[in-house]
């Protein structure tokens, strides 16, 4: 049986949280176990995708008055705010072969591991192409991936609360005489796991369902871990990078 190293990193600020994930991935090589995490965002956060502009999707005035963070991510994808949720991210090494060359069906077979996950918690959800989770026909869980040096990547939320007007007071829409439509809109097909259920989550309750989900899906056994030192000393160095005004603002 495959194992597979388990980070629980906890709550870390957004540029931290990306340090982590991009270090993890630069660091991996064939012959290391592939790398599950789980983790937390605080204070709360706006992460933007590669190829957004902040200006174009974040109120930063708003932003700063709230003390969220905003950080680019080295995905793609949409603005996302991080509040009430589990985030995962998921490492392997292509050559692996754990995961398809083929982007939509390695999608489907990591989300798969979030919808096992669920599963454990008695919640029935699907995979929705190209990287959603859906639960009731509503959105639970996004994902977004990248692939460096013959590594994949992917990380996502699964959401255990949410609040979409504070969302909306944080994330600029195209029009905003229509702000309040997309909002009653966004409520309509955006759901959370304490929304489906009515029960309050602990994070770690929802991980160790979650961990479960990755142990099923993979068939492998995932097992406690730590960062290396030279994980931990590269995410210090690129940090940096994730922090700066040049990174964040650079489209």
């Amino acid at each position: 049986m495959t194992e597979f190293r388990l980070l629980e990193t906890g709550f870390l600020d957004g540029f931290t949280n990306m340090a982590i994930d991009e270090a993890v991935m630069l660091g991996h090589k064939l012959e290391d176990a592939p790398t599950v995490r789980f983790y937390g965002w605080k204070p709360h956060a706006v992460s933007i995708g590669y190829f957004q502009g902040i200006g174009e999707e974040v109120d930063l005035p708003r932003a700063k008055e709230l003390g969220a963070d905003v950080v680019r991510r080295i995905t793609g994808g949409g603005a996302v705010f991080h509040e009430r949720e589990l985030t995962y991210s998921f490492v392997c090494s292509e050559a692996s072969k754990l995961v398809s060359k083929n982007i939509m069906e390695s999608y489907e077979k990591i989300c798969g591991a979030i919808v096992k996950g669920l599963d454990e918690l008695g919640v029935e959800a699907s995979f929705a192409p190209l990287n959603d989770i859906i639960v009731s026909g509503r959105k639970i869980s996004g994902s977004a991936q990248t692939r460096r040096n013959g590594n994949v990547l992917q990380h996502g939320t699964l959401l255990l609360e949410v609040s979409v007007d504070k969302m909306f007071s944080l994330l600029k829409v195209p029009n905003e005489k229509m702000k309040g439509k997309i909002v009653q809109d966004v409520k309509q097909r955006v759901t959370s796991l304490e929304q489906e259920t009515g029960r309050e989550y602990s994070f770690l309750d929802v991980a160790e369902a979650m961990r479960k989900g990755f142990e099923k899906a993979f068939d492998a056994k995932v097992i406690l871990g730590e960062l290396s030192s030279e994980e931990k000393k590269l995410a210090k160095k690129i940090r940096e990078k994730f922090a700066s005004r040049e990174w964040n603002f650079r489209r």
